[in-house]
């Protein structure tokens, strides 16, 4: 029993560590480059971003864990579904790598596309296993699709930064 507590906080951390990681590394290009990019009057306030993220790595990393316990841990069963959120995982690491990192507008928006894929793709592979795991998924899809609409109106409105740093 103490075990599973383990598993639990592990897959429930696991998601902010790439997080914290991609903020990290890019937290001086925030206030430098992004805040002078021509963003729509929809675009949510910085300080909505962190805690955001944290309610949403939260919720799919827990979800993760459900689906991990459901299927018995590492077996063969597990190998699409959280095979299938590992992708997604790594999409949503390098998202912020690509736009602020590299200030390349257009891979990121290739990225931020593909992880609404693997995410969709993610969660059709859980119904079936775990509608809990996918319900806690949900909030996660409605954020990005805010931000994949933010990323193609931010690519579209700053055609001077859509290649990568100009610096």
């Amino acid at each position: 029993q103490g075990r599973m507590w383990a598993y639990t906080i592990g897959f429930t951390v696991l998601p902010h560590v790439g997080g914290f990681f991609g903020w990290f590394i890019n937290r001086k290009e925030i206030p430098v480059w992004y805040e002078k990019l021509k963003k729509p009057s929809w675009c949510p306030p910085r300080r909505i971003f962190p805690v955001a993220w944290t309610v949403l790595y939260t919720g799919m990393g827990y979800a993760s864990y459900l689906i991990w316990n459901d299927l018995g841990g590492c077996s063969s069963k597990a190998i699409v579904p959280l095979g299938l959120y590992g992708a997604q995982l790594a999409l949503n690491w390098a998202w912020p790598l690509f736009f602020f990192g590299a200030r390349n507008l257009k891979m990121a928006l290739i990225d931020i596309l593909c992880l609404d894929g693997l995410v969709i793709g993610t969660m059709c592979s859980w119904y079936r296993i775990n509608k809990i795991a996918t319900l806690l998924m949900v909030p996660y899809l409605g954020w990005l699709a805010m931000a994949t609409c933010l990323t193609i109106r931010i690519w579209k409105d700053n055609p001077q930064q859509k290649t990568g740093k100009s610096e």
